[in-house]
């Protein structure tokens, strides 16, 4: 190898280093270690609805006690990460005096590199500033459907899918309780579909351009060559809901979708304005992309 290569080589070694060692700085200067109360961990993963099917993630997982109780109380597997090794070896002890070792594992990894696709539940107690950078990486690398939960911090312009507000009476900080917030990862529905439903007797082509904001969907129907409209959109997963009001054979109406999106395609139902229920297919002929807009924590 020449020397000039060497240095190339070694000097890109130096700055991923250097990068690896900023990341761990920055975990351990906004992520202190702050226990979560037994009765907050139980809500937050029932909240996520957690079983024996499911793999959970818990980033800055202290002592363990979200993944131990994930493991023993409700079936699942999983892991957790701390930056601070103590911990990590505190959490394998009590997994293996709690009898879930085998089911319940624990890293010293930085929790930025940590590669989480593997999660169906993602759980973590971070300041906002470390969800913000977080953020885009759980709709990126996370599976439509994966449910993330987070203690006491939201996650600012993406809202919530579910909330609740958790009663902590001994809490040594702040007010006497903990909020707890779920978020769904979606699908991606964003871009341009298409499909035919029969309606009064007649086939109706219908067109919509749909925009994705996280969760929430926009967006500007054609129905039968007039301009509709969109109301309700919003994806939980691969689970799509809307609703669309038209103007067909000479009177408004409204009509209900729910379906499944896969790729490029919905299949579904249809609750037509005094119609009943029929079957739903859509094809995406153009396809878009999910808009993560940036915004500012609340918390």
């Amino acid at each position: 190898m020449s020397r000039r290569r060497f240095l190339r080589r070694g000097g890109a070694i130096v700055f991923a280093l250097c990068a690896l060692q900023r990341a761990a700085w920055a975990q351990d200067a906004h992520v202190p270690y702050v226990p979560t109360p037994a009765n907050v961990v139980d809500a937050m993963l029932k909240m996520a609805r957690v079983g024996p099917a499911d793999y959970v993630i818990d980033l800055g997982s202290g002592d363990g006690r979200i993944v131990i109780a994930a493991a023993k109380k409700f079936g699942a597997r999983g892991f957790g990460v701390d930056i601070d090794g103590k911990l990590v070896s505190e959490s394998r002890r009590e997994a293996q005096r709690q009898g879930v070792a085998d089911r319940a594992e624990f890293h010293e990894r930085n929790l930025f590199i940590t590669d989480i696709s593997r999660a169906t539940v993602l759980t973590m107690y971070l300041f906002p500033q470390v969800i913000a950078e977080l953020r885009p990486r759980l709709i990126a690398e996370l599976k439509p459907g994966t449910r993330v939960v987070s203690h006491d911090f939201d996650m600012g312009s993406w809202k919530q899918d579910e909330h609740a507000t958790i009663p902590v009476p001994d809490k040594p900080y702040g007010p006497p309780s903990s909020e707890i917030y779920l978020w769904i990862i979606p699908a991606n529905a964003a871009g341009t579909w298409q499909w035919r439903l029969e309606v009064g007797g007649k086939p109706v082509a219908y067109e919509m351009a749909l925009q994705q904001s996280f969760q929430m969907l926009s967006g500007k129907p054609v129905v039968g060559g007039r301009t509709a409209r969109l109301d309700g959109g919003r994806m939980r997963g691969d689970e799509i809901r809307f609703t669309l009001t038209a103007e067909i054979g000479g009177r408004e109406m409204r009509h209900e979708f729910t379906g499944r999106a896969a790729g490029d395609a919905i299949v579904g139902k249809a609750r037509l304005d005094g119609g009943g229920e029929v079957g739903w297919n859509a094809v995406r002929v153009k396809r878009g992309t999910i808009d993560l807009p940036q915004g500012k924590d609340s918390r």
